[in-house]
């Protein structure tokens, strides 16, 4: 516990030093988010709750969190918001059909001697559970790389007014291009460095490359890694065009009110 609370601490305290206000804001979202992933995994527990809407309105909650609590309300957060729920909305259903199509969802036979004791009728959909738990660990990536496309296009068009919305949108992807690679690899290295230890299971059990790839615990993990890459790789055009779209559209109004 005490290392706990030294943790949080020293990180509370380099986030004041190189953050300042926005720095203690983002501290403090990270507990809010935790909230609100807690009370959602509570509401799935009830058979009548449909997991895939308790999503929706989960990553709502943590996008309006991340952008508009740590970044202000703004043009460029509310397009990134916009953006967002745009994103999740189409990778949600599609993750639901892979994971239908895929059958990922439960457990896999690795895990069956520790869950032997326990009764699995508890009346939720392991489908729906499965394609929550997907799109869950990759609403923060998504949040980040839309807000990272948004921000430098509301700076090019402040730079340059007399852009087209053309421009400020291949502009917006031309961003996007850069920080595609990185965000991806960064969602496979954190999942494949929660996994390690499962990894050096199948080892111990002798699992052949052929066992280790139809294994369902490891296929549910690649599966969420592609996912979340598609999810970064959706955002970025569709981020892009809403926030030129808006941009240009604000300037134009202005220009017929004056």
């Amino acid at each position: 516990m005490n290392v706990l609370v030294w943790l949080a601490a020293i990180l509370f305290i380099l986030m004041i030093l190189i953050g300042g206000k926005k720095g203690a804001r983002s501290f403090f979202s990270l507990f809010l988010n935790f909230v609100v992933l807690l009370l959602t995994i509570l509401f799935m527990t009830d058979p009548n709750a449909d997991p895939i809407i308790l999503t929706l309105i989960a990553c709502a909650v943590i996008s309006f969190i991340n952008l508009f609590y740590i970044n202000e309300m703004n043009s460029k957060t509310i397009t990134a918001f916009i953006s967002t729920i745009i994103t999740i909305v189409i990778l949600l259903f599609f993750i639901d059909m892979v994971t239908r199509n895929a059958m990922i969802q439960g457990f896999g036979e690795e895990e069956i001697e520790e869950l032997s004791i326990f009764s699995l009728y508890i009346g939720v959909d392991f489908v729906k559970i499965g394609a929550s738990v997907i799109i869950m660990s990759t609403i923060g990536a998504i949040t980040d790389v839309a807000i990272s496309i948004t921000s430098p296009m509301r700076e090019i068009f402040n730079h340059n007014p007399l852009i087209s919305r053309k421009d400020l949108f291949t502009s917006g992807l031309s961003i996007g291009k850069d920080i595609l690679g990185t965000n991806t690899n960064t969602l496979f290295f954190a999942f494949f460095g929660g996994y390690l230890g499962l990894l050096i299971w199948f080892k111990h059990l002798s699992y052949s490359v052929g066992e280790i790839v139809n294994s369902k615990v490891f296929s549910a993990e690649m599966i969420s890694i592609f996912c979340a890459g598609i999810g970064i790789a959706l955002i970025i055009p569709i981020a892009s065009w809403i926030n030129a779209y808006f941009l240009v559209k604000t300037r134009q109004n202005n220009k017929i009110f004056k």
